[in-house]
């Protein structure tokens, strides 16, 4: 980041100052599921550590207007990750995400493509090389229709000397999902089909360096309870097997009485048979 002499510093509005909202309402469920999605996730991978934040549908400001801080200039991406930063600030949180006054670039952009285009592909992948954002990531759920035909359904762009290049993706097997590892956040990207409850489609997530995909609460919950029924059930089981192990025995002591009472009924001595 550039330098800025403490008087300069002075007179930067703060993000309390600064509009908190642009007031443009998403266009699509997706654009604000997807980006919570890798929230949450986050919030338990990264439980223990509290330098980053990620923040869905907050603007971005970037270049400070000192005379009228309501015209700084801002962005509003779908997702943003930023580290090294405070993760809370307050009980009220964060208004915006004013990089001046955080001192860290965010590291991660999102930009989930809706119905009505708004240069995902072009506008913004200029800006937000301009701004400094490392990754730039676009999940298209249009992908292989009309205007996106050619568009992956997600695309990771790295800022390479001032220029964002795609990278390329590393399947992940037995699954075949691809994903895109970060090594600078240490975690990687990539989508694929799950079911959240009601809806079953494709969904963005978060990825080890082994490619494994990190799993949500709700699926975290539902393995925990199979394990649980699962465990209830060898238990049972194991159970079952000593009662008709102990139901043999007592057939065979029975029978063996049976046997020796016979036996001396005709006036011999088993334990001498």
């Amino acid at each position: 980041m550039v330098n800025l002499s403490s008087e300069y510093r002075r007179r930067l509005p703060t993000a309390q100052e600064l509009p908190c909202s642009d007031e443009t309402p998403v266009d699509n469920e997706l654009q604000n599921d997807i980006p919570n999605i890798l929230l949450h996730l986050l919030i338990d991978i990264w439980g223990d550590r509290s330098d980053w934040f990620f923040g869905v549908d907050m603007a971005v400001y970037y270049d400070p207007d000192l005379e009228n801080p309501k015209k700084s200039k801002s962005v509003v991406p779908d997702g943003f990750l930023a580290l090294g930063v405070k993760k809370r600030t307050d009980e009220g949180g964060r208004l915006s995400y004013a990089i001046w006054q955080e001192g860290a670039i965010p590291i991660f952009f999102l930009e989930v493509v809706s119905k009505k285009y708004n240069n995902e592909y072009e506008t913004k992948l200029t800006q937000y090389a301009e701004i400094g954002v490392l990754y730039y990531v676009v999940y298209n759920p249009l992908s292989g229709k009309g205007i996106h035909k050619n568009r992956q359904s997600l695309e990771v762009y790295k800022l390479i000397e001032g220029k964002y290049e795609l990278q390329s993706s590393v399947a992940r097997l037995p699954e075949g999902v691809e994903m895109v590892w970060m090594p600078e956040i240490d975690l990687g990207i990539g989508c694929e089909r799950a079911d959240r409850g009601d809806w079953q489609r494709e969904w963005v997530y978060w990825y080890d360096r082994h490619g494994k995909r990190y799993p949500t609460a709700r699926e975290r919950a539902l393995q925990e309870q199979q394990a649980r029924i699962k465990a209830e059930m060898l238990a049972d089981r194991s159970i079952l097997a000593k009662q008709e192990a102990e139901a043999i025995a007592e057939q065979e002591r029975q029978k063996n009485e049976k046997l020796e009472a016979y036996l001396r009924s005709l006036g011999i001595n088993p334990n001498e048979v």
